[in-house]
């Protein structure tokens, strides 16, 4: 057995590195920024070469006598390169990007203590080494809230996440207490071997659930994720380097456990099809680009708590890599995006379908999945109803997209165009599933077998979807309607949610003192 984790020694370079700029935290002009670079390109060097010896010698699990420190395994491995690259891009923009900052020294220090908490997260074989990073990168995050202290907005957006950080990491530590009580360990391999939860650990179990959804920003905590912008743009993008999916992890790397109890995995699909649902209206509200992007991270949270609710667990991982990648540069490109659009020629009147039109999308959708599921059955073997049901929600939103090209003023092009997309898309889910499935598959558990709560679960996150997706079709009709428009006011302001939360932390009286 190789004696050394290469992976592992990635925190500790992040680390040292850190130290030089948080020694020096002022303007670090000439090559100084260089030295961020190259540590976070290193971090990710080591990355691949984790990559390499999982591939030469197969998983494996470093001690410290009777306490694991951390795996080497294929979702350890995947996060880490997730984490590497996205950590080595921030890196990268915020050298221009805060070039002339008073305090940019401490923003790369800050970074390189982000990531480097992040990977001993990501790598963690025990629940204390868990506990340990999510620790630490709470500390840190709050920290880069904070980058500009003498904002209202950021102390209020750092004193909601700290409180719900927080409490997230409470309820992991009262997680692990049970668990030792249980079952006299807390080695992750060990606790996914569980077969069955005595009371105490079906608790356990619940905090994990509550914990991942704390850690996600999820329904109706989610309002300091969307005060971000408060701090530097990279931060935003540094956000998706395994922080904000960090609930996602945590559940997928003890997944075992998990899936042991029905209930927690009911609890996962209802609060993560309400963050998602909910998220995705809010969304559409938003005129500020950055909103819109937080807005939208928070629906995708939710999404991915709703696949590990349904016991999808390589696709959650897939959402993880996708979605880390696509929201990351998205704020990265933020402003150039924006400039690129108010350089365009405005469109003209846009197709509008009716009712039919969407009736008649939505059937056509239906028709499509159901095509495409029985070809692939055919070739790669029956889909669990968990994942039918998931593509089903999916191809609402192409329901969508073949609207607009049936409605009656569409050209046909349009319609082709639209069509096309559709069986793209299609074709798309059920060929990532599949890869996911051949990558993660054998190092994940198999996806439960469906029992009544399973169904009653499934039936009721496709319907409403279903119903959201058909609302959002036929908004145009009704868009003018004076209670639509009051109902627009709400949902762009989060039903106010936001502002209850800000009073409950003392968030106004944070402004009021400022």
């Amino acid at each position: 057995m190789t004696s050394v984790s290469l992976l592992a020694l990635a925190p500790l370079i992040l680390g040292a590195a850190a130290l030089v700029f948080v020694a020096r935290p002022g303007r670090r002009p000439g090559r100084w920024p260089v030295l961020a670079e190259a540590a976070s390109l290193a971090a990710l060097g080591l990355g691949l070469a984790g990559a390499v010896q999982l591939w030469a010698s197969g998983p494996q699990v470093w001690q410290a006598g009777a306490l694991a420190l951390v795996r080497l395994d294929a979702v350890s491995v995947t996060m880490a390169l997730l984490v590497g690259f996205v950590g080595w891009v921030v890196v990268r923009y915020a050298r221009r990007y805060l070039d002339g900052e008073a305090r940019e020294g401490r923003f790369h220090g800050l970074t390189l203590m982000a990531i480097a908490a992040v990977l001993l997260l990501v790598q963690a074989a025990s629940l204390p080494v868990l506990i340990a990073g999510f620790v630490a990168v709470g500390a840190v995050l709050r920290q880069l809230l904070l980058f500009y202290p003498e904002r209202a907005e950021a102390q209020r957006a750092a004193t909601k996440f700290s409180r719900v950080w927080g409490a997230g990491d409470v309820a992991l530590i009262l997680a692990a207490v049970l668990l030792w009580q249980s079952f006299g360990t807390l080695d992750l391999a060990a606790l996914n071997a569980q077969a069955a939860l005595p009371p105490l650990a079906q608790v356990a179990v619940g905090l994990l659930v509550l914990a991942a959804a704390l850690k996600t920003a999820t329904f109706p905590l989610h309002g300091w994720l969307t005060e971000v912008m408060e701090a530097p743009t990279p931060v935003s993008a540094l956000l998706h380097a395994g922080i904000i999916n960090s609930g996602g992890v945590l559940l997928i790397t003890l997944a075992g456990l998990v899936q042991t109890s029905a209930g927690a995995m009911a609890a996962l699909v209802m609060i993560g099809g309400l963050t998602a649902l909910f998220g995705g209206l809010v969304m559409l509200t938003q005129s500020a680009v950055k909103t819109a992007l937080a807005w939208s991270t928070v629906a995708q949270m939710g999404f991915m708590l709703l696949q590990c609710g349904l016991g999808l667990w390589a696709l959650a991982l897939l959402h993880i890599v996708a979605h880390s990648l696509y929201k990351a540069h998205a704020f990265l490109s933020s402003g150039g995006a924006v400039r690129a659009v108010n350089a365009l020629r405005k469109p003209g009147p846009v197709a509008v379908p009716g009712l039919g039109a969407v009736a008649r999308a939505l059937g056509l959708a239906l028709v499509l999945y159901a095509a495409v599921a029985a070809g692939f059955t055919v070739l790669v073997g029956e889909k669990s109803p968990q994942a039918l049901a998931l593509g089903a929600m999916l191809i609402f939103g192409v329901s969508y997209l073949i609207a607009q090209g049936l409605a009656d003023s569409a050209p046909g092009a349009l319609t082709r165009r639209t069509m096309a997309a559709s069986v793209a898309a299609a074709l798309a889910y059920f060929g990532f599933q599949v890869l996911a499935q051949t990558v993660w598959g054998p190092s994940l558990p198999a996806t439960p077998v469906a029992g009544a709560l399973e169904w009653a679960m499934i039936v009721l996150a496709v319907l409403s979807f279903g119903l959201v997706a058909f609302a959002q079709a036929l908004f145009p009709l009704w868009a003018h309607h004076p209670s639509t428009a009051g109902l627009r006011v709400h949902l762009a302001n989060g039903l106010y949610l936001n502002a209850l939360l800000d009073r409950l932390t003392g968030g106004f009286r944070t402004a009021a003192k400022s």
